[in-house]
């Protein structure tokens, strides 16, 4: 039976901060929406996954054939939040300094020599790294180490990130010749993993139409990095119910094939499931979809909603699962159907 969540002391007291931040938080969603939708025609559930991971400030892999607007969701993303993008092509020879920034030498003024730092793209609020799978494993961990501590380290120095950041990588599903895959340890830092599907048909005409009449359509900027850290400050303050998160625990623990309420599905297609940090993701991501949806309170909604997205990477198959062909969605989707709420 599903319960009402609980409500904060301070929600919904009209005027106060937290109340006039949910207001516009659910009121930049709207806008937003309209705006990306200017440049993208559908992907309405790739776009409300991109602005929960923002806004959580999570990373987010995003994993789909060539052709279906990946980089513009992204572009258009930061260009309406004016965010600072960068981009990086990751390739086979791509070297970790590449990434985060190496030191040059440089001759002062005073015909000195001194080693001076320069940032590489690393250094930006939304970064979208391209086809991550393309580079060895070397660079893909500079980037992860990155994403996880905020910070690059280079000749003894720490460099911060800039506030906020946030990392959208992408893959590439049926071109697996010279690529690495990502160790199931570093999938795990990404908070979502997206599939984008193919468009509808009627989809797919008004694509072809807005794209062979001349250049796309300008972007309203909506917010800046400032508002943007304020509501993720937020996030973590959104009140979850003690039954909401027993339910987002219920969840990642039934998709380990040891656990005695496991269905039977997992026992016999999934090797490991997924871990702790599963739960901290889903929950946290299950606040910031509240938010934007003008709610201070998550519910158990929220939380089915965002599991697929959340488990999906972290869920390792056994051989006998691919032999079958069972697909990691299928087998979220089970869980989902068999756990109570």
């Amino acid at each position: 039976m599903e319960h009402n969540s609980a409500e904060s002391p301070g929600a919904g007291i009209p005027g106060s901060r937290e109340d006039q931040l949910v207001e516009q938080v659910e009121r930049m969603r709207a806008r937003l929406t309209h705006e990306i939708e200017q440049r993208i025609v559908g992907q309405r559930d790739v776009i409300e996954h991109l602005l929960v991971a923002l806004l959580a400030g999570g990373h987010v892999l995003l994993v789909g054939v060539p052709g279906l607007a990946k980089t513009l969701v992204v572009k258009t993303v930061a260009d309406a939040l004016s965010l600072s993008f960068g981009r990086i092509q990751f390739t086979p020879d791509l070297m970790p300094t590449d990434i985060t920034g190496t030191d040059i030498l440089e001759e002062t003024d005073g015909g000195k020599r001194a080693f001076r730092f320069m940032k590489g793209p690393l250094f930006c609020n939304l970064l979208l790294a391209d086809e991550i799978n393309r580079t060895p494993p070397k660079t893909q961990a500079a980037l992860l180490q990155a994403m996880q501590e905020r910070a690059v380290t280079a000749g003894g120095t720490t460099y911060e990130l800039t506030r906020p950041f946030v990392v959208f990588a992408t893959q590439n599903p049926i071109e697996l010749s010279g690529t690495y895959p990502l160790p199931e340890a570093q999938l795990d830092r990404f908070m979502l993993h997206i599939d984008v599907e193919y468009p509808s048909a009627v989809e797919e005409v008004e694509i072809v139409r807005r794209t062979t009449v001349g250049e796309l359509k300008p972007v309203t900027r909506l917010l800046d990095a400032r508002e943007i850290l304020e509501v993720q400050d937020l996030v973590p303050r959104v009140p979850a119910a003690d039954h909401v998160l027993e339910y987002a625990v219920r969840l990642v623990r039934r998709s380990r094939p040891a656990d005695a309420e496991a269905p039977e599905e997992i026992r016999r297609y999934v090797s490991w499931g997924a871990g702790p940090r599963a739960a901290q993701m889903l929950v946290l991501a299950a606040k910031s979809r509240a938010l934007l949806r003008g709610r201070f309170a998550v519910d158990l909604g929220d939380v089915a909603a965002l599991a697929p997205a959340v488990l999906r990477h972290r869920l390792v198959l056994s051989f006998e699962a691919e032999a079958e062909g069972v697909k990691a969605k299928a087998l979220i989707a089970r869980i989902i159907e068999t756990t109570p709420r």
